[in-house]
């Protein structure tokens, strides 16, 4: 029985290729511009991992897979920072376009953050859907909280399937699965005690202090951020006490620390043996930007079933797509 194949851009540490490959799908080559991300995704996987930028690869270069899959940056997008409609870092989606409609998977996933929904009023989703509906996909979206994927974590992200038109998928929707909430206590219950090197030692800043950055253990996690600085208190750190409008301080009675990047690591749901290359804050970025492992392997089994129960005519499709293409490139 064939097993899927997928191409992974702008896969950083692999969070997103590590849940598909958890549902049984296979990361054949993947593409990032981050040398400690990719000696991160490499350790893991046995994937091919290229570390270039993905404007100076050579789009004959990329195999052909049945998935095709990429969180592309979201700096851009992010509700965090500004939301320009000409910022360039919103064009690389549009790399990401282009090895889509010229590699023609049968599927591709996408990742990006809430903000990309009322960026422009709407219309920087509107042009996405657009482009690759003309590459011949039919495009759904979602916006989805990985705590109901089993997730540690509040982690709102906005989901983008699409499906070769020719296969026929006119709906496509998301399932929460039926599992209860994975607390902090859950997810860090067997962790050693993290080391002082493990841990952001930064100041803490006064945004940091009046947004009260802390989850208690029964609780799930605030969003893990891809600045170090920005990460939550460990659930163990006393209380903070609000002082008066904003203000926050530290409360008395024990370590007042951030999360470790093990500590979040885990949260992101990365097993904990994981080792992620580079500094202290390249590792603590690397996390951040990760997909959820766990958000990753829900999104692949429910594609995977719509794929399983189409599977024959999906191949059928597949082999008279490819000689469609092969014909419309010898007469062009």
């Amino acid at each position: 029985m064939k097993k899927f194949t997928a191409v992974s851009l702008f896969c950083g540490a692999g969070g997103l290729d590590m849940g598909f490959e958890n549902a049984g799908f296979h990361t054949i080559w993947a593409n990032d511009s981050n040398s400690d991300a990719c000696k991160t995704h490499q350790n893991w996987s046995k994937a091919k991992v290229v570390c270039n930028d993905i404007s100076k690869i050579n789009i004959d270069d990329i195999p052909t897979s049945d998935v095709v899959l990429g969180g592309f940056p979201c700096q851009g997008f992010s509700l965090s920072g500004p939301r320009k409609i000409d910022d360039s870092r919103n064009s690389l989606y549009k790399h990401y376009v282009k090895v889509v409609a010229r590699k023609q998977p049968k599927i591709f996933v996408g990742e990006n953050v809430k903000g990309l929904l009322t960026m422009a009023d709407g219309q920087i989703m509107e042009a996405i859907i657009s482009e690759f509906s003309d590459c011949g996909y039919n495009v759904f979206f979602q916006l989805v909280n990985a705590k109901y994927f089993g997730v540690p974590q509040d982690r709102e992200r906005v989901i983008i399937s699409g499906f070769r038109k020719d296969l026929n998928i006119q709906e496509f929707q998301l399932q929460m699965p039926q599992i209860p909430l994975v607390t902090l206590k859950d997810a860090l219950k067997d962790m050693k005690a993290a080391e002082p090197n493990e841990v952001c030692q930064a100041p803490y800043s006064s945004r940091y202090m009046s947004r009260n950055r802390k989850r208690d253990w029964n609780e799930v996690s605030y969003t893990i951020p891809a600045m170090a600085k920005q990460v939550s208190l460990y659930p163990g750190s006393p209380n903070m006490i609000k002082v008066d409008k904003d203000l926050w301080q530290f409360g008395d009675g024990g370590e007042t620390r951030r999360l470790s990047w093990r500590e979040a690591a885990v949260i992101q749901s990365f097993p904990k043996e994981i080792e992620f290359y580079g500094d202290l804050v390249s590792k603590y970025k690397q996390i951040g930007n990760a997909v959820p492992v766990k958000l990753a392997e829900c999104v692949a089994n429910q594609l995977r079933e719509v794929l399983e129960e189409g599977r024959t005519n999906i191949w059928e499709q597949e082999s008279k797509h490819r000689t469609e293409k092969h014909l419309n490139t010898h007469v062009s």
